[in-house]
Order: structure tokens, then sequence, then C-alpha cells
């Protein structure tokens, strides 16, 4: 058995899985917009995946300047 050593998770991979999260949200809101049938909440979970894009997209210019 090896000895116990700590783990670091680092603030690239920190950006990394809010990325992977802030992605799979925005699958989810639009999957949600094209399963409902009420126009109106589909038009929210649109709107939903259009900020959430957003927040993603701001998440990965970091990630690319912590990979450089």
């Amino acid at each position: 058995m090896q000895p116990h050593k700590d783990i670091h998770i680092s603030t690239r991979d920190r950006v990394l899985r809010a990325w992977q999260n802030s992605m799979e949200a925005v699958r989810d809101y639009k999957r949600y917009a094209n399963e409902v049938s009420d126009p109106t909440v589909s038009a929210l979970f649109d709107r939903c995946a259009e900020a959430e894009g957003k927040q993603a997209a701001a998440l990965h210019d970091v990630l690319q300047q912590l990979s450089e």
C-alpha cells in the first residue's frame, strides 16, 4: 500500500470542470427547449441556453489562457 498523498486540484482543473459543466447545461437547456410543448417555457430554456453558452465561452477563454 502506498502512503497517502494529497491531491492538488489546480485553478486550471477547476476552470476545466466548470467549463464542462456549463457546456452540459447548454445541451440540457437546448434539449428541454425542444422537448416542452409550452412555447413560453421553450423560449425560457432557449434564453437559459444562450446565457449559459456565454458563461461557457468566458470559461473557455480563461481555460485557454491557463493552458498557455
